[in-house]
C-alpha cells in the first residue's frame, strides 16, 4: 500500500500518525519529517515485533520511496499495517519548501 506526500500532509493535519524513517541514523539526524521515528530498515525487518503492533497503521519512508515500498510489502505479508510514502523524503522536502 502507498500514499502520496500530499495525503500524508493531510493526515498529519488531522491526526498524529506513526511515521517511521527507515534511512540510516546519519540521514535522519541531518533532516527528517517532524514526528518521525528513526528505525533503520534492516533493524525494522529483523525485529518488527519490537517496534510495531498489528493494530496500528505505520507510514514508512526512505529517501526516494523504493526501499520503503519493498519493506512495506514484507511487513504487510507478516500481518502489519504499513504504508509506503511515494517519493520518500526527497519529495517531501520539495513539497514542504
Amino acid at each position: 500500500m502507498e500514499i502520496s506526500v500530499e495525503e500524508l500532509l493531510e493526515i498529519q493535519q488531522k491526526y498524529s500518525p506513526h511515521i517511521i524513517d527507515i534511512r540510516e541514523v546519519s540521514q535522519y539526524n541531518f533532516s527528517h519529517i517532524t514526528s518521525a521515528k528513526n528505525i533503520p530498515g534492516i533493524i525494522l525487518l529483523a525485529t518488527p515485533e519490537k517496534y510495531l503492533n498489528k493494530t496500528d497503521n505505520y507510514y514508512i519512508y526512505c529517501q526516494y520511496g523504493t526501499s520503503s515500498k519493498t519493506i512495506v510489502k514484507r511487513l504487510n505479508n507478516l500481518g502489519y499495517k504499513t504504508i509506503s510514502i511515494i517519493g520518500g523524503y526527497s519529495l517531501y522536502q520539495k513539497l514542504k519548501s
